[in-house]
């Protein structure tokens, strides 16, 4: 029998490997998206903080050590059901997302998202109601001017109301061979969550992301409080940017067989992302 949040954060099964491209989306699309615009800033965090706020039957992903929590902003793009053209306007938005990394009793490394801001309330209801997720209705803008882009958001609602974030990035050079930090972070193939008692992966699939290291001009935020964690201290230690990629996300699969326990908990020290593909972009 798996404990509340899995074997806890020294000990968990032996998870997938860590690949630059997706794995094979089985069963019907569901939804399709855009995510454009996106900056990624992480932040190193102790394992045994976020232990607790993952779903039952998962527990933190690590890199040499240490779990990290991510604040992703970006502009969602089309939503739209199956495979149906996505909707212009109601669904398209900015969002805004506090995330962490987690990995599953059968190994399948995922996101966890701690809060999903979004500027349009239509979208938040669905969000919340249909796939259980914690998405907010926040007043939102994305705004781009050459090669400086500033995202801010200030919440409305469900709480806590004013919960805010303000950053500035300025892109920089394209990232032709990611870091395996950076593909730790960006290259997860999947969501955990929890509906009706039970922790689902919602599998997605997108191109490999086309990547830029960028500077982070300023920040100012109280999201990643408000997702209950204490704030890292410092500054992130990873800071992205990527123009997006299309996004399919695919049904909750079967669960494959458990995986065998791996001891102590450093899998990804040992996990280089596939071989690229002839042509392939990275």
């Amino acid at each position: 029998m798996t404990p509340a949040h899995g074997p806890g954060p020294g000990l968990a099964l032996s998870p997938e490997p860590i690949t630059a491209d997706p794995p094979h989306l089985a069963g019907p699309t569901l939804l399709t998206q855009s995510w454009l615009d996106l900056a990624f800033l992480h932040w190193a965090v102790d394992p045994a903080e976020v232990a607790p706020l993952l779903p039952p039957g998962t527990v933190p992903d690590t890199f040499e050590g240490a779990t990290h929590v991510g604040l992703v902003a970006f502009r969602m793009h089309r939503v739209g059901w199956f495979r149906l053209p996505g909707v212009p306007y109601l669904g398209s938005f900015p969002e805004t997302n506090v995330r962490l990394y987690s990995v599953d009793e059968h190994g399948r490394r995922g996101v966890v998202f701690r809060s999903l801001d979004a500027s349009r309330l239509l979208p938040v209801a669905i969000g919340r109601w249909a796939f259980r997720l914690p998405y907010v209705w926040s007043k939102m803008a994305v705004r781009r001017d050459g090669d400086t882009v500033t995202y801010t958001s200030r919440r409305r609602g469900p709480g806590p109301r004013g919960a805010r974030s303000a950053l500035a990035v300025r892109i920089g050079e394209r990232v032709t061979e990611p870091t395996a930090l950076e593909h730790f972070l960006t290259a997860r193939w999947g969501l955990h969550t929890t509906a009706l008692g039970r922790t689902r992966h919602l599998p997605n699939a997108h191109p490999r992301w086309p990547l830029h290291r960028a500077e982070l001009l300023s920040y100012d935020e109280d999201l990643i409080a408000a997702a209950g964690l204490t704030r890292p201290p410092g500054d992130p230690v990873s800071v992205l940017w990527s123009p997006g990629v299309p996004v399919r996300f695919g049904p909750p699969g079967r669960n494959p067989q458990a995986r065998t326990p791996a001891g102590p908990y450093a899998p990804e020290a040992g996990r280089a992302p596939a071989p690229r593909r002839p042509g392939a972009a990275s």
